[in-house]
């Protein structure tokens, strides 16, 4: 038996497994009284808003022009003084001679608006990508600092390490908005992603120390007897040797910090998570939202993952 023909078997196990998952799903969904309304959930991504156009003065329409959807009303005041308001043609309220006062309606305006979730996801995104960059530096540096030879910046990095691994990143968040933000005078977004920040360093710092104690001590003696000093026997033999191995753990601690990002909510940032907890609020679609957001948030992480496969290929092809 070939291996394409071996591996059938486990293939048809595995589709029966999901087969009864998504049947036991669904008979638990049919057995909760709730009345599900996912025809409002697109709303929450992309929606049409209606903003109302009105007169800022006393005063008289002069006349109306009408191209497609759009038509453009000329406003006259009293004084003389003239204003083009531009509304859709089938919310005009108001006719050509017509005498309108201050703050009366002449139309509405209907234009495309990112939704709470949209924005929210925006949110997420950039605090992430901001703090993971951050991350990277504090955990190259703390992870180069935990091999020193130093004495200081051994013992530093050390207790860096250990504190930030020691205590939970929601108790860190609070501490660096309420007291750190409070004495530096910085905003909640600072203060959020510097908190993302300084906690993924810590890991990150510890992937780095292992990557290059993974790298064998040969590489850096003879770095070093080709006339390398320490610093550029680091940069272009053990650091590029290193990435390949840690990139893997690097990439699984950059994925946790997306999710671990929904902390940031508890000091009003309304990233993605927020933004959920707001939709609930007013509408009371628990469940919806909250398999949606799930679903958001694995779509980012698949991504990520997925550029890391590729680039995990592309640095193994060049081996």
């Amino acid at each position: 038996m070939t291996g394409s023909q071996s591996i059938w078997p486990w293939k048809l196990l595995l589709a029966a497994i999901l087969i009864v998952m998504a049947a036991g799903t669904w008979g638990a969904v049919n057995r909760i009284d709730y009345t599900w309304r996912w025809n409002r959930v697109p709303d929450y991504f992309l929606y049409k808003s209606e903003e109302s156009r009105k007169i800022p003065f006393d005063g008289w329409v002069e006349k109306i022009i009408s191209v497609g959807s759009t038509s453009t009303v000329s406003l006259v005041s009293e004084s003389g003084e003239k204003v083009t308001v531009k509304v859709a043609t089938n919310t005009v309220r108001v006719s050509e001679s017509e005498d309108l006062f201050e703050g009366d309606t002449i139309g509405f305006v209907k234009e495309w608006r990112l939704g709470p979730l949209t924005t929210g996801l925006w949110t997420t995104l950039w605090l992430s990508a901001g703090a993971s960059v951050l991350a990277l530096i504090i955990g190259l540096l703390t992870g180069l600092a935990r091999i020193s030879r130093n004495y200081t910046l051994r013992g530093l990095a050390a207790l860096y390490v250990e504190f930030i691994r020691g205590t939970p990143l929601l108790v860190q968040i609070f501490i660096a908005y309420f007291f750190i933000g409070t004495v530096f005078d910085l905003s909640r977004n600072a203060a959020g992603i510097g908190a993302l920040a300084i906690f993924a360093g810590a890991y990150v710092a510890e992937i780095v120390r292992a990557g290059i104690q993974s790298i064998p001590k040969g590489q850096m003696e003879a770095a070093r007897s080709l006339g390398m000093n320490l610093f550029q026997a680091m940069v272009y033999i053990i650091l590029p040797q290193s990435f390949k191995r840690i990139l893997p753990p690097l990439s699984g601690q950059f994925i946790s910090l997306i999710k671990d990002s929904s902390l940031v909510s508890v000091i009003a940032i309304t990233d993605l998570t927020k933004s959920g907890r707001e939709i609930i609020t007013s509408t009371f679609a628990t469940f919806e939202i909250w398999l949606t957001i799930a679903a958001m948030y694995l779509i980012v992480t698949s991504i990520l993952s997925q550029l890391v496969f590729y680039l995990e290929r592309r640095l193994a092809a060049s081996d």
